[in-house]
């Protein structure tokens, strides 16, 4: 059972190192450029600043 402990450490070391290659091609291929650019304009859309309305005047 020793013997097999360093190929398990190996293989999941490979297998999470294609994971992670595998993640980054995905998140930069062209046919995601179009969500990217989407995603990367989502906190300029948002109002300038929060105003807060005068309760005295609502009353």
């Amino acid at each position: 059972m020793e013997n097999i402990v360093p190929y398990l450490s190996a293989t999941s070391t490979i297998l999470g190192l294609v994971f992670f290659v595998g993640i980054v091609w995905w998140a930069w291929s062209a046919n995601r450029r179009v969500a990217n650019d989407e995603s990367a304009q989502l906190p300029f859309d948002l109002p300038d600043e929060y105003k807060k309305d005068d309760k005295k005047d609502q009353s």
